[in-house]
């Protein structure tokens, strides 16, 4: 078998004959590529370390610190070797991986006490000294035996537990010196690769900051996002006080039938949260309109519609409108730098007539809501579509633009109320490997993509980065003008989403160039037990994904 010859096709076509078990990285070499810029290699479609070693005819492609996935490879192995560093400083103190803040991840030690600046430069500097060192970063294939030793050995708590439920004969682990760790997807093979990073303390604990996609090379300037901290941290409070923090503590409540009171704990917790959304708008009392933004399947609609029935408690009779009807023609619509229409623009929006129909509603006027046909690409006027507000009447509008001032800047500020979802679970994978927040919402989104508009995952991971791109740019940077923060995520979804998002994931073809995300978020769904669909009740958020829900979308 070892004097097998292989056909390898590099990207431009072109076709090498190799023997059996060749290193990828040792035939990228030959493309006459910056190696420092290389991160990984692509092996038909499928994310892998360049030792890798080539065992059938494949096609390849060097993974470059500028893509997507090349910083999700660089930041993945930054994190395995802070891990390190801080066991080799700190072996008796459990490092904790918190939310993502402004391109870093936040990190406490639990010692009982807040960290120290001196302690988060010792970390730096034995990071800085593992990259100067130009380490080999190794994955390697153990015994369920000898991983439970090694997790013992590096002080991996969160990764023995969830051990009692992931029980494979062999698992796969990452190895740096005498510190292992669960490989949850692929890493650079040398720590010099690894020169680019800010580490700092912050709050409780630090930040360990990387770099851009678009900046390989460069730390951009820190911009705090104090709203989403202060909500994780209320969250991840809530979930030690449950004792749920981790997937195993979840797992653990699955296996146990147990689950149930905590799903309605769970759900119970969320409406608590917008009913004090909604007893902050009417403490407001001038508000007249509430905004409602968030990023792609965050539960924006749902959530609107929770909404609704809270400021009908306390004596409110809410009207919604969609954005969606100020779309102005297709004959105005800019168009991206790919000459497709960019709907997501804000000039995409007739603000001049929005704003014109709140002053007049807010006078007590009424207005002639206009409609948008999807199929013409036409902007209508029916004059039996009016509206009046009466005095205790209120507007819900939500779309991606609501914190935008640019949305509504002839309307004062205090007859605005302004809300940001974000699905932030609190719980982590283990000690060092967080639930990530687009992770979490592109798995509800393959879900509802299929269950409701019958695209593929494929198509659904194919257009997920054009979606993040428009968040970045229309949604993002306008978080701090948010009156209310709420997290839409709820800590048991991702069991009752793997029992829809897996078989999808699973018909994404090699072929395919989704086909290594959709391996990705098998092996990250592999980690969660499985609940029942009909254990999810019908006002759930996660039944705007699943369906059945009890509101009409």
């Amino acid at each position: 078998m070892n004097n097998e010859i292989l056909h390898i096709t590099f990207p431009d076509g072109s076709v090498h004959q190799v023997e059996y078990g060749t290193e990828v990285g040792k035939l990228i070499e030959k493309m006459n590529l910056n190696p420092d810029l290389i991160r990984a290699a692509k092996i038909n479609n499928k994310v892998y370390s360049l030792d890798k070693e080539l065992r059938y005819d494949s096609k390849i492609e060097p993974v470059m610190a500028n893509s997507k996935t090349g910083a999700d490879v660089y930041r993945r192995s930054l994190c395995f070797v802070l891990g390190a560093a801080s066991h080799k400083l700190y072996p008796e103190s459990r490092l904790i991986v918190g939310p993502s803040v402004d391109y870093g991840y936040y990190y406490t030690l639990e010692t009982g006490s807040e960290m120290k600046e001196e302690e988060v430069k010792a970390i730096e500097n034995e990071m800085r000294n593992m990259i100067k060192a130009g380490l080999p970063i190794e994955t390697k294939i153990v015994s369920y035996e000898q991983a439970v030793e090694l997790f013992k050995n590096s002080g991996l708590q969160e990764g023995l537990n969830q051990l009692d439920f992931i029980c494979p004969p062999h698992i796969r682990v990452n190895k740096l010196q005498d510190f292992y760790d669960f490989s949850f997807g692929t890493l650079v093979t040398n720590t010099s690769l690894l020169k680019t990073f800010e580490l700092f303390k912050y709050q409780n604990g630090f930040l360990l900051r990387f770099p851009r996609s678009k900046e390989p090379e460069t730390i951009r300037p820190f911009h705090d996002q104090p709203k989403l901290f202060e909500l994780y941290q209320n969250y991840k409070n809530w979930g030690k006080q449950l004792g749920v923090t981790a997937v195993s503590d979840l797992n653990r409540l699955i296996i146990d039938r147990k689950v149930n009171d905590f799903i309605d704990i769970t759900e119970t917790f969320q409406q608590k949260c917008i009913s004090y959304i909604a007893s902050q708008i009417k403490k407001r009392q001038t508000a007249r309109v509430v905004l409602i933004a968030g990023p792609s399947s965050s539960g924006k609609t749902t959530t609107s519609k929770k909404l609704t029935l809270e400021l009908q408690a306390i004596g409110y009779r809410p009207k919604v409108i969609s954005l969606d009807c100020y779309y102005v023609g297709r004959d105005r619509t800019p168009k991206d730098e790919n000459g497709e229409y960019d709907f997501e623009c804000l000039e995409a929006l007739d603000v001049e007539l929005l704003n014109q129909n709140l002053v007049d509603l807010f006078a007590g006027k009424e207005v002639i809501i206009p409609s948008y046909d999807f199929h013409t690409g036409t902007q209508k006027f029916d004059k039996k579509n009016t509206m009046k507000l009466e005095e205790n009447e209120i507007l819900i509008m939500e779309g991606i633009h609501g914190l935008n001032p640019k949305l509504t800047p002839k309307i004062p500020e205090d007859k605005k109320f302004k809300i940001y979802l974000s699905a932030l679970t609190q719980l982590n994978l283990d000690d060092h490997n967080r639930i990530s927040t687009g992770d979490n919402r592109l798995i509800r989104r393959i879900v509802r993509d299929y269950q409701f508009r019958g695209k593929n995952a494929a198509g659904t991971i194919a257009m997920w980065q054009s979606v993040r791109n428009g968040e970045e740019k229309h949604i993002f940077p306008f978080l701090s003008n948010a009156d209310a923060v709420l997290n839409t995520a709820l800590d048991y979804e991702l069991s009752v989403l793997k029992v829809y998002a897996e078989p999808l994931l699973r018909c994404v073809k090699p072929t395919e160039p989704e086909y290594g995300k959709a391996c990705s978020l098998l092996s990250f769904l592999d980690n969660f037990a499985t609940i029942a669909p009909t254990q999810v009740p019908d006002r759930s958020i996660i039944r705007e994904f699943i369906g059945g829900s009890a509101f009409k979308y």
